[in-house]
Formats: C-alpha cells, sequence, structure tokens
C-alpha cells in the first residue's frame, strides 16, 4: 500500500487536571527524523513519544507539538522565598547606583521568572496518558498519509500507462524510420556518385541500423514501468525503489532521444521524459 509522507494530525484528551493537545505534521524526508516540541514539565515523555512514532513510521520528517492547559479550578502555588529574597536583595543593589529609586509591586515579583512553584505533576499518570494520545494521533496521521497515498498511486499508475503507450509507438515508428533512413542515404549517395559500391553501402546501412536501434532502451522502459507498477502495489515503503526506477527510465528515455533521427521519435522521447519527471515529483511524497 503506498503512503505519503505529507499529512497532518490533531487530537486532544484530558489527562488528571489537564487538557493535552497534540499535533504532528510530516512532510518528505530522505530517512526518519523526528522533531518534537514539548514544555519543560512535559520533557520526561519524550523518550516514550519517539518510541511511539518510531514504531509506526518509517520515514518522513515528523514534527510533534504537545502542549497543555489545567481545568477545574485555579490550582494552588507555593513561592520561593529565597528567589524573593534574592530579587529584593539585587533590587537594592542596583538602586544605590540609581538617581532615584525604584521599586517593584507583589505582582511584578511573581511575574519574575522562578518564582512561583507549581506543583509536581504525577508523571505515571501523565505519561500513560500522553502515550495514548501520541498514539491515536499517530493513528490519525497513518490514515491521512494513506488516503493521500491512494491519490498518488492512482496518479502514477494514469502516467505509467501514458509511458507504455508511447513505447508502444516507438516500437510501431521505428520500422518507418530505418526504411526512411536508408532511402535517404541512398538517394543521396547515388546523387555525389556516379558507380556507388551498394555492398559497402549496405554494410554502413546495418552499421547504422544497429547504432540507431533502440530496441533495448524500449524494452528496458517497458520492463521498469512493469516493476513500477508492481513495486506500487507493495504493503512495505517502497519510496526509495520507486525513486531508483525514475532514475533508471529517465536514463533509456535520454538515451532513446540522444538515438533519434527522427522528429517523431524526437517527440515521443520528450514526452516520456515529462511524464517521469511528473512521476518522480510524485515519488518524492511516498514513504
Amino acid at each position: 500500500m503506498i503512503t505519503s509522507m505529507t499529512a497532518f494530525a490533531v487530537n486532544e484528551a484530558e489527562i488528571g487536571n489537564l487538557k493535552v493537545t497534540c499535533e504532528l505534521r510530516s512532510v518528505n524526508h530522505r530517512y526518519l527524523d523526528v522533531s518534537l516540541k514539548l514544555s519543560d514539565r512535559l520533557r520526561f515523555a519524550e523518550t516514550d513519544i519517539r518510541s511511539i512514532i518510531s514504531a509506526k513510521i518509517s520515514r518522513g520528517k515528523i514534527e510533534c507539538a504537545l502542549s497543555y492547559k489545567k481545568q477545574g479550578k485555579q490550582q494552588s502555588f507555593t513561592v520561593d522565598a529565597d528567589a524573593v529574597a534574592a530579587l529584593i536583595t539585587a533590587t537594592k543593589l542596583i538602586e544605590q547606583q540609581m538617581y532615584s529609586s525604584m521599586s517593584f509591586s507583589a505582582l511584578e515579583i511573581l511575574a519574575f521568572p522562578g518564582i512561583q512553584q507549581e506543583s509536581e505533576l504525577d508523571k505515571t499518570d501523565i505519561s500513560a496518558g500522553i502515550n495514548t494520545l501520541v498514539t491515536a494521533t499517530v493513528k490519525q496521521l497513518l490514515e491521512t498519509r494513506a488516503r493521500e497515498g491512494r491519490q498518488l498511486k492512482a496518479i502514477i499508475e494514469e502516467r505509467c500507462v501514458k509511458i507504455q503507450g508511447f513505447i508502444e509507438s516507438a516500437n510501431q515508428r521505428m520500422p518507418e524510420v530505418l526504411t526512411a533512413l536508408r532511402k535517404k542515404l541512398t538517394d543521396k549517395i547515388t546523387e555525389l556518385v556516379a558507380q556507388p559500391d551498394f555492398d559497402r553501402l549496405e554494410q554502413e546501412l546495418v552499421y547504422l541500423t544497429q547504432k540507431l536501434d533502440i530496441t533495448e532502451e524500449l524494452d528496458r522502459l517497458d520492463t521498469h514501468v512493469n516493476e513500477v507498477l508492481r513495486v506500487l502495489d507493495q504493503s512495505d515503503p517502497v519510496g526509495r525503489r520507486l525513486d531508483f526506477l525514475m532514475q533508471e527510465l529517465n536514463r533509456e528515455a535520454n538515451t532513446l532521444g540522444s538515438k533519434s533521427v527522427d522528429k517523431d521519435m524526437t517527440q515521443i522521447s520528450i514526452e516520456l521524459k515529462v511524464l517521469i519527471e511528473q512521476i518522480r515529483e510524485q515519488v518524492q511524497n511516498i514513504e
């Protein structure tokens, strides 16, 4: 099953007296890269969160943001008396070096970092709740990635069918190209040489035909396209495999263009490269 690497999911849950929100964002990346945005009070859950994500996702840049709000009545807090005393002492020292006195209100002191001490969280219960929340959000993210993956698969299959059509057109066109080339060279030599050596001409035409033969390139193109269609039905992550196949398809299309001596064949080569590039852009988002 094709899975996209681009998705977003958000979920929230009530854990004790907290309302915790989990947001997951996923974009394409060569490997799995998990980035966490946690408040200091939830930092203890980092290891479990990384394990949950990496167990379900194998590729992509994942951003996980966890935030919380307190619920119910305002929770009590304690004041760090030593920090208050140190702050007041420092203020007095500063005032002694100023022309006018400066004072803080009680609220301003309370707003100073480190003065208010929140009560400790019950890490055991909260950790279990966070794990459940993250697991549910990851599931939601995977469902979104799967939906977009099905759309990507349909797009790639459509392009592959078009590529097969151009391969068939090239196969049908090639005998006509070689016949026209033979006639053109024969006529040209006949015009230039009074008594042309047709045996030598035939040898040169055979050599030229072999040099311009694109049968192998067309066969490899067809093989690679069939492999793409086969890989699309696999259940494992296939993004890297598809990326490799796009490189091989592009290589054969370039060779096809370099051997072309006919405007129709040149156009077929161009159309193939356009379709391959369109598929490659979609493959960049596949896990």
